[in-house]
C-alpha cells in the first residue's frame, strides 16, 4: 500500500533534527532502518518496527533502507519494490516518492550504500541480519550488545542530546499515545469483573488500542502475579480477593510511546489491607510527581520514593526503625527492588539500546546497591524531558524467602505482621510526566489513581 503523506510540518520538523544533528558532529552518519524477521518461514513474518534512530531523522516505518546524514542533509537508499510485490502487498511508494515524503535531499539504490562508507559513524540495529550489514559495509564490527566507541560513541552521545529533549512534533505523538493508553486502561477496568482469566482483560485494553491503529509500545502485563515484574502470561483466572496488575502502554503508526500501569480489585472492592499497601504506593507516587521540576536529579526522586515506602511501610508494622535508616541499608528494597521510572519517546525505555549513555549523566556509574543497581536513570532533570514515575510494592518469593536476606534484615521487618497482607501479591501505579519549564505535566492525569476512583471503575462493568 501506498505510505500517507506527511505533513509539512513533520518534514520541517525532519530537517531540523538534521540540521542540529550537523551542529554537534562534523562527520557522516549512516542509520539503518532494521529488517523484518521471520517467524517460522521466509512469508511468515514477526511484526516489524523499525530503529527508533532511523524514526527520529526519517519519520516513516520503512524497512531494509538506510539514510546518510551529513551536514543536515539526508540521502535515501532503498530499492524499489520488486514487480511481484503489488500482488501481495497492494501498490507500494517507490523510492522517489518516500524521497519527497521525508523530504530528503537524494534518493539512491541501496546497492550504491557501499560507495559512502568511507569515515561514516552509525549505531547498530538490533536485529542480526542488519548489524551483519552494517558490519560487513564498514568493515568492523558493529554489534548491539557492544557499546559504541569513536565516532560511533560521539554519534550516539550527539542523538541523545537530541532525543532527550522532545520538540513539539515528539509531544503531539506523546500525548496521542497517552490518552489512547488511558481509555486502554478504563477499558481494562471496565472489562475486569466479567472477566473469567487475565487473557480476556488484555483482550479489552488492546483492542482499543488497536482500534486507533496503534500498536502496544511493549508486551502487556495483565496479572494478578504482580510480584512477578514483568509477567507475559494470561492463562491465569480471575477470582475474588485478588488485584489485577496491567502496565499496557500504547504506541502510535510513527513509533512513540506511552508507559502505565494500574492495580485494582478484580471484585471491585480492595481489601483492607490491599487498601493500606496500595496508599503506601500512591503516596510515593505522589510525592515523586509533586518533586519533578527543572534542576532536581531524578536520583533525588528515586531516593523520596524509597523513603516515602519505608515510612510507609513502617507505619503499618511492616518495617521497623527510622525511614532513612531502612533505605540506608536498603531494607526497603525487599518490597521495591526497582528504579522508580525511566525515559520515554521513541523507545518506551528511551534509548536503552545505548546502555547507561542515555540514562546516566556523562561521569555517572550504576550502582551496585541492592535497590539501586536498576535505577535507570540518573540525570537532573530539564524541560522536555518525559520520565515515568511507578513506585511499587511486591512480594517477591524469591527475595524475601531468600536466607541471606531473611537473615541480614531480621531486625527490621516484622514477618508475622507482613503474613497479614498476604493477599497483595503486587502493586504498582505508573504515569508518565512530562518536565515542563516550571514544573511537571502529567499526560496520563485523566486516568485515575485515587483508590476509590479505581473501584468505580471497575464495578462500572
Amino acid at each position: 500500500m501506498l505510505i500517507q503523506n506527511t505533513t509539512s510540518s513533520l518534514i520541517d520538523t525532519l530537517r531540523d533534527r538534521r540540521q542540529r544533528l550537523a551542529t554537534l558532529i562534523d562527520f557522516p552518519a549512516i542509520l539503518w532502518s532494521g529488517s523484518r524477521r521471520s517467524r517460522n518461514y521466509p512469508a511468515n513474518n514477526f511484526p516489524y518496527r523499525a530503529s527508533s534512530h532511523f524514526l527520529y531523522f526519517a519519520g516513516l516505518p520503512l524497512s531494509d533502507v538506510a539514510i546518510l546524514l551529513e551536514a543536515g542533509k539526508l540521502e535515501l537508499f532503498m530499492d524499489d519494490p520488486q514487480p511481484n510485490s503489488a500482488l501481495w502487498h497492494g501498490e507500494m511508494s517507490r523510492r522517489e516518492e518516500i524521497a519527497q515524503i521525508i523530504g530528503a535531499d537524494a534518493a539512491r539504490p541501496m546497492s550504491e550504500l557501499e560507495l559512502v562508507v568511507e569515515g561514516v559513524a552509525t549505531i547498530a540495529v538490533q536485529d542480526a541480519a542488519t548489524w551483519t550489514q552494517q558490519s560487513q559495509l564498514l568493515n568492523r564490527w558493529v554489534l548491539p550488545q557492544n557499546p559504541p566507541q569513536g565516532r560511533d560513541l560521539e554519534l550516539a552521545k550527539a542523538i541523545i542530546s537530541l532525543r532527550l529533549i522532545h520538540d513539539d512534533d515528539a509531544l503531539a505523538e506523546l500525548r496521542k499515545a497517552a490518552a489512547v493508553t488511558v481509555e486502554a486502561h478504563k477499558a481494562g477496568m471496565m472489562a475486569t469483573t466479567n472477566a473469567k482469566i487475565e487473557a480476556e482483560v488484555r483482550a479489552a485494553m488492546e483492542r482499543v488500542i488497536i482500534a486507533h491503529n496503534m500498536t502496544t509500545s511493549y508486551n502487556s502485563i495483565v496479572t494478578v502475579h504482580g510480584e512477578v515484574l514483568h509477567n507475559e502470561q494470561y492463562h491465569h483466572p480471575l477470582q475474588l480477593g485478588d488485584l489485577l496488575l496491567a502496565d499496557v502502554g500504547a504506541e502510535t503508526s510513527r513509533g512513540w510511546a506511552a508507559d502505565v500501569t494500574r492495580t485494582w480489585p478484580v471484585s471491585g472492592e480492595f481489601s483492607s489491607t490491599q487498601r493500606d499497601i496500595y496508599h503506601v504506593v500512591l503516596a510515593a507516587h505522589d510525592a515523586c510527581i509533586a518533586k519533578i521540576r527543572p534542576g532536581v536529579e531524578y536520583q533525588d526522586i528515586h531516593l523520596l520514593a524509597c523513603t516515602t515506602i519505608a515510612l510507609g511501610l513502617r507505619d503499618l508494622g511492616i518495617l521497623q526503625g527510622n525511614p532513612q535508616d531502612l533505605v540506608e541499608m536498603d531494607a526497603h528494597a525487599l518490597f521495591f527492588p526497582h528504579g522508580i521510572g525511566h525515559l520515554v519517546g521513541l523507545d518506551v525505555h528511551d534509548m536503552e539500546d545505548l546502555g547507561d549513555f542515555a540514562g546516566y549523566e556523562a561521569g555517572r556509574q550504576r550502582s551496585d546497591r541492592f535497590g539501586w543497581s536498576y535505577l535507570r536513570l540518573n540525570r537532573p532533570l530539564r524541560p522536555g524531558m518525559l520520565v515515568t514515575i511507578e513506585p511499587g510494592f511486591y512480594q517477591v518469593p524469591a527475595i524475601l524467602n531468600d536466607v541471606n536476606l531473611r537473615s541480614k534484615y531480621q531486625d527490621v521487618v516484622n514477618w508475622d505482621r507482613l503474613a497479614q497482607f498476604a493477599d497483595v501479591r503486587g502493586i504498582r501505579i505508573e504515569d508518565d510526566v512530562l518536565v515542563t519549564t516550571e514544573g511537571s505535566e502529567v499526560l496520563t492525569i485523566w486516568l485515575p489513581t485515587d483508590a476509590s476512583a479505581v473501584e468505580e471503575l471497575v464495578r462500572k462493568s
